[in-house]
């Protein structure tokens, strides 16, 4: 089990040293413009407005699990008009993406809503938690936090409790998108 205080910590270091990925800017460019265009924002806001999850944790969640699909629940990427087969499974069917978005936010693990460290280092453990942390017990970097910087290189979890020490993660992690709509808009939080 990962020691959460240190694990902040750590994310924290990590965020201060980190460096996004050049070769990588461009689509993190179009990532974090798409997730911060004012219709994305306003429905990021009216959910962070009912569970006080930050709107950028939720719009970096949302690229992270369903590649901001509307269509797609925050939990785990499922359809939200049917009942969810993924972890967590048996979630739904919900009226909205933002029905469904809030009950990810409230009632699954890691109870994103409940939380109350929204500093940098507490923001990326949450967004950590948010995938497991089966990394942070083996002491290395989260890609789904971590992909696209230099903190990440290699190492995936491929399938449910199967580590591939070699596997890369391809996807955008949560702290290069971060950072880069931070640049673009704000009024990103954490600070």
């Amino acid at each position: 089990m990962a020691d959460i205080g240190q694990l902040k910590k750590a994310n924290a270091q990590r965020w201060s040293k980190m460096k996004v990925t050049p070769s990588l800017m461009a689509a993190l460019d179009s990532a974090a413009n798409r997730l911060i265009a004012p219709t994305a924002k306003s429905q990021y806001q009216a959910v962070s407005a009912k569970t006080g999850v930050p709107w950028g944790i939720i719009a970096v969640i949302h690229e992270r699990e369903a590649s901001q699909s509307w269509k797609a629940n925050l939990a785990q990427g499922d359809p939200w008009n049917k009942v969810s087969i993924h972890v967590p499974a048996g979630r739904g069917p919900f009226a909205s993406w933002a029905d469904a978005a809030i009950d990810a936010l409230k009632n699954c693990a890691p109870h994103a809503a409940a939380w109350s460290d929204w500093s940098i280092g507490g923001a990326l453990t949450l967004l950590e938690e948010y995938n497991g942390l089966g990394y942070a017990a083996r002491g290395v970097p989260s890609p789904y936090v971590w992909a696209s910087t230099d903190q990440y290189i290699k190492g995936k979890y491929i399938a449910d409790g199967h580590y591939d020490p070699n596997a890369v993660d391809h996807q955008l992690g949560c702290a290069a998108l971060l950072s880069r709509m931070k640049l673009l808009d704000s009024s990103i939080t954490p600070p």
